[in-house]
């Protein structure tokens, strides 16, 4: 087959692993930067060009779409789907990830455990926001943010006001989370593939940090999810529409709580935790669902 992975950068990790398992296991791969396609609209016609190049006879995609260019690189991915190329992440579903409040909604709506959430039209009531989820301490969120940038841990009340009301004069939205102090500032990152979890880890911030993320000087292991986690994950991939999707939860007293389901989830940290090959699980997704 001949595999696209679409991505910014091909020297990224997750870029060569994939690349590299695709060729081992006989196919094509080309990596292609989705910010640098021409896409061309005409009628039962469309196109994509790369370097002023068509593309054509492509079996397969594998976005990963950083989101800082989603709304390019959905358009993009869709354009694959309009020209019946099977992708392993739909655009509807990468869209619909990257928009954190409507994320928390489906996941909300679909009966999965959730930090208790609140958000508002730049109200001047934020201590009314902050009683909302049961006070300080409380996790404040830019609805933009990615990889723990953007999230701050307000330890008392008058805290969390100011950085609400300088995030409200600055016109930028957040949302305001309950705190789940026993989680230790640890949470749990399950990898989800064509609905089965093929690694998972959790995650421990640094010393004097609650954000857990990896790049942030958080460490990892490998973890055994409880049955309770595993279906938590794999409920949210298919809830949110994700062929592919790293579903990140704290551990509570009242079960998994979801943070967020990410549509492009780093290969890196937990292939290196886990010493499981998900490169190949994804390129095994594309050779069940692609003749």
């Amino acid at each position: 087959m001949k595999i696209v992975v679409l991505s910014r950068n091909p020297r990224l990790y997750s870029t060569q692993r994939i690349r590299e398992v695709g060729e081992q296991r006989g196919h094509e791969m080309l990596v292609i930067d989705h910010t640098k396609c021409d896409i061309v609209i005409e009628r039962k016609k469309p196109q994509i060009f790369y370097k002023g190049h068509e593309v054509t006879g492509i079996d397969a995609v594998i976005p990963r779409i950083g989101a800082s260019v989603t709304f390019y690189g959905t358009a993009v991915v869709r354009q694959f789907e309009m020209m019946k190329v099977f992708t392993t992440t739909e655009s509807q579903a990468l869209m619909r990830s990257r928009d954190k409040l409507r994320s928390l909604q489906i996941l909300s709506r679909a009966g999965l455990g959730l930090p208790k959430t609140a958000f508002t039209n730049y109200s001047k009531d934020v201590s009314a926001l902050i009683r909302q989820v049961g006070g300080a301490p409380c996790v404040i969120k830019l609805l933009e943010g990615t990889q723990g940038m953007g999230v701050v841990l307000a330890e008392t009340k008058s805290a969390a006001e100011s950085v609400l009301e300088a995030f409200q004069g600055l016109k930028v939205r957040v949302i305001v989370q309950e705190f789940i102090k026993e989680a230790e500032g640890g949470d749990i990152r399950a990898f989800v593939v064509d609905g089965v979890v093929v690694a998972a880890m959790k995650r421990q911030a640094k010393e004097g940090e609650f954000r857990s993320n990896l790049h942030r000087g958080g460490t990892a292991s490998p973890i055994e999810l409880t049955e309770e986690e595993e279906n938590t994950a794999l409920k949210a991939a298919k809830v949110m529409g994700l062929g592919i999707a790293g579903v990140d939860m704290l551990q509570s007293k009242n079960g998994p709580k979801i943070m967020e389901v990410n549509s492009s989830p780093g290969l890196e940290g937990i292939e290196r935790a886990t010493e499981k090959n998900i490169a190949n699980a994804i390129i095994r997704y594309i050779e069940r669902n692609v003749d």
